[in-house]
């Protein structure tokens, strides 16, 4: 047992040491560099205190406000913190960040041609608050109900999502292959994930491979599909903005379609790995007699099961991001031949099923790895 803790904290250790050189590798400032439009522009939290001429409800927009709002604000954050300033908000249909009082916006700040400082816009509210307390309280109900396991589960998702932000996407900004850096880093934060999950075992090492195997294998399945139709990166709705945004640098842009459904599968098939590992464990600590056979089976009973719910999960998830155009088809009463070979139609049909077909193929291949490593005896690959 403690030879085993000691080998779990080592692996943790050397995965944060990996985790701390690459990030601080791939997110090095280039001193060359000139900073992005983005980077220029000053934004910060304000606080509407006056409001000192109002936009008015309109019919056709169910009760939604257009026009414009004459606002008094106070700076509540940045170096311009307690300032107070005037400011037009623009109101319409679509961008509607309906201000009153005690109504806490995101203000952009600029100097005119005098010096002076101004409001340029009022483009989101700040939701930064809420949307802390609502992680807190997410954390609190995970260890409450989950306890040590639930506080492990949170650990594994915030390392997952820091390896996203500080790898991957460096990576592939860098000029790294969107598909082969996104299975890397599936294994890598896989890895991590069920470590801090249920430790250094031959459960954690066949739930590994078995996520592993399932999103390699719905890249095939998708790079297939998408080589035949042809479909890529290009196909995106975000796809025009990256090619302006990102001419200048190496960044691949046919992989990304790829890549986003592997990410996009990650956690279903992480969650059919461990459930079906789990479940054949269980078995096989109640008989350690059993065949591998026997084994075999009760895994593949298991993950018909998960197959099923979980196939239903990815595919609703994706039907439930593309809900506002199926509407559209049927406002504009589209032909079926239209709306199924539409680029958008055919990218959420497609990320659907690649997901599911590496749910499919996990639930063969973890069944025949716990069948294998269940039965070795010892220290011949990992502790139960």
């Amino acid at each position: 047992m403690k030879k085993n803790l000691k080998v779990r904290i080592l692996t943790a250790v050397m995965m944060l040491l990996v985790f701390i050189g690459a990030a601080l590798i791939l997110n090095r400032p280039d001193p060359d560099a000139a900073l992005s439009s983005a980077q220029k522009r000053t934004f910060a939290v304000a606080k509407v205190t006056d409001i000192l001429r109002d936009a008015t409800p309109d019919t056709w927009t169910e009760g939604r406000r257009i026009g414009e709002q004459q606002l008094e604000v106070t700076v509540l954050t940045g170096k311009h913190k307690g300032a107070v300033l005037e400011a037009i908000n623009y109101l319409n249909a679509y961008y509607n960040v309906d201000a009153k009082l005690g109504t806490r916006v995101i203000v952009r700040l600029d100097y005119n041609d005098t010096g002076d400082l101004y409001v340029v816009s009022i483009p989101n509210y700040d939701r930064s608050s809420v949307l802390i307390i609502a992680m807190i309280a997410f954390a609190i109900l995970m260890m409450l109900v989950g306890g040590k396991q639930g506080a492990r589960a949170l650990l594994g998702l915030m390392f997952t999502l820091l390896s996203l932000w500080y790898i991957l996407i460096p990576l592939v900004l860098k000029g790294a292959s969107p598909i082969f850096a996104t299975i890397l880093i599936a294994a890598y934060t896989s890895a991590g994930a069920l470590l801090m999950l249920t430790g250094y075992t031959k459960k954690t090492f066949c739930a590994l491979l078995g996520c592993v195997g399932g999103v390699i294998a719905a890249g095939i399945f998708a790079w297939i599909i998408t080589t035949l139709t042809p479909m890529n990166g290009f196909n995106m709705s975000e796809a025009e903005e990256l090619v302006i945004r990102a001419s200048d640098s190496p960044l691949k842009i046919s992989g990304l379609l790829i890549s986003g459904i592997l990410l996009s599968s990650l956690g279903a098939l992480m969650d059919t790995s461990m459930s079906i590992v789990s479940a054949l464990h269980e078995v096989y600590e109640q008989n350690p007699s059993i065949s591998k056979k026997q084994i075999f089976r009760s895994g593949m009973n298991i993950g018909r099961d998960a197959m099923g719910t979980m196939a239903n999960t990815l595919i609703l998830a994706f039907v439930g991001s593309a809900f506002n155009l199926l509407i559209l088809f049927q406002v504009y009463d589209y032909p079926m031949i239209q709306i199924l070979n539409s680029d958008m139609m055919a990218i959420e049909i497609m990320q659907g099923i690649a997901g599911s077909v590496g749910i499919i193929v996990t639930t063969p291949l973890v069944s025949t790895l716990c069948a294998a490593i269940f039965r070795l005896k010892g220290d011949k690959i990992l502790s139960r």
